[in-house]
């Protein structure tokens, strides 16, 4: 046996594994169990997890009353009357009511260039964490390019597929669907950016690109930022999304 694992130490390359992942890579035992603090940790991680779910999105406690103002944020809902229909019925989360519509048609301009959208997904943990230091490096970017923006917006119970709803309504260019992602044990604070060019209704995942795991071990908000808005530049000049379209990345560090 390596005389690493006998002192009980990792060799330095699983060292460096564990220390670039939240993953519980090869986690410690004590015979056939997890240790008494890894299980402690997993049953905290579950809780967060269960906490981002069934948590109720409110505007101005999770994104601050400072945030809120300076945005002129204001929200709408989806069909799903409650978090349990919600859950229960992912289809409700892709349809706005009746009521969104008439203030969504009253309030946003259209015909944007750039129309953020903020929704609460399955962690509102993850909206409280990362759309507020996100969105105003979204809006300054597309800004410098001298786009016109749309009025954002959020929408409680919200699934993926709200965005063809507001491309119907608000016939933006791009919308960017800022949302909380399904919590797993490693965290609960990852927000997605959903992206498609001039969603419509029939519009499917095919039709959209993705940039995920945005959190503080993930991609960070700058690097999310300026991806979103490198994606929309893309979008409009090639006037189409989704699988037509693959986002220009640079090689990984380690391929450097």
């Amino acid at each position: 046996m390596d005389d690493k694992l006998q002192s009980g130490r990792w060799p330095d390359l699983i060292e460096r594994i564990r220390a670039r992942t939240p993953a519980r890579v090869l986690a410690e035992r004590s015979g056939a169990a997890y240790r008494t603090g890894t299980q402690l940790e997993l049953r905290q991680a579950h809780a967060a997890a269960r906490d981002a779910v069934r948590a109720e999105l409110d505007l101005e406690r999770d994104l601050g009353p400072d945030f809120v103002q300076q945005w002129r944020l204001f929200s709408v809902s989806t069909k799903a009357a409650s978090k349990d229909e919600y859950l229960r019925r992912p289809d409700l989360g892709r349809r706005v009511d009746e009521s969104a519509r008439s203030k969504l048609l009253a309030q946003c301009p259209a015909n944007a260039d750039l129309q953020v959208v903020i929704g609460d997904g399955l962690s509102v943990t993850a909206v409280a964490t990362q759309v507020s230091p996100l969105f105003p490096l979204i809006d300054q970017l597309a800004r410098s390019r001298g786009w016109k923006l749309g009025r954002p917006f959020a929408v409680h119970y919200c699934r993926v597929g709200v965005i063809n709803y507001v491309g119907e309504l608000l016939k933006p260019k791009v919308v960017v669907l800022l949302i909380g992602e399904r919590p797993g044990l490693a965290t609960a604070e990852s927000l997605s950016a959903y992206m498609a060019y001039q969603p419509r209704l029939g519009h499917n995942d095919s039709n959209r690109n993705l940039i995920s795991n945005i959190h503080s071990r993930g991609v960070s908000t700058e690097a999310a930022a300026s991806r979103i808005i490198g994606l929309a530049e893309q979008m409009m000049l090639r006037q189409t999304s989704g699988v037509e379209l693959k986002e220009d990345l640079p090689p990984p560090k380690w391929l450097k």
